[in-house]
């Protein structure tokens, strides 16, 4: 019976001094006040390859900023084969895998601050396109890749240029 506590003990200390070790990313962090969308322009966008729509998506290179908080903000517009143009402001945290949209674009109106939370960008079909941007240059592994002028590289670049292979002009 004593050994088993013994066991336990130990095992229990383990754990706990293991757990000390691995940071959690959740941990004082707080999301810095977003600036406000910049204007919508939708010439001189980088295409963003998302599969299984019909909608083109485009970043606009002007609007990406990396936070303090670690946030790559960035303005996306999605084109309908009609011709019909959405804009949306989002955040992406590299580190979590997850995106939050801060306001939506309408034709009549301009930009429509949006309530959006954190959610997860992996397998969830209307979140495609923000995956799509974070394994094209916003994110390197889990951190945002640098500075907007390097993800602006690196998601102008050929797949087999991205990142430490050199991009277009490094």
């Amino acid at each position: 019976m004593l050994r088993k506590f013994l066991a336990l003990a130990l095992a229990g200390a383990a754990a706990s001094a293991a757990a000390q070790l691995v940071p959690d990313i959740h941990i004082d962090w707080k999301e810095a006040e977003a600036p406000p969308p910049p204007a919508l322009r939708t010439r001189g966008l980088i295409p963003v390859e998302v599969v299984g729509t019909t909608l083109k998506f485009g970043v606009d290179p002007a609007s990406i900023t990396v936070g303090s908080d670690g946030v790559v903000r960035y303005v996306v517009v999605a084109t309908s084969n009609t011709g019909a143009v959405n804009g949306i402001y989002e955040g992406l945290r590299c580190n979590t895998g997850e995106a939050k949209v801060y306001a939506r674009h309408n034709p009549d109106t301009g930009w429509v601050p949006a309530k959006g939370e954190w959610r997860n960008v992996y397998g969830i079909a209307h979140t495609r396109y923000t995956l799509a941007i974070a394994k094209s240059g916003a994110c390197k592994e889990r951190a945002p890749n640098g500075t907007p002028a390097q993800i602006v590289q690196d998601l102008r670049a050929p797949a087999d240029l991205r990142f430490e292979r050199g991009g277009v002009i490094r």
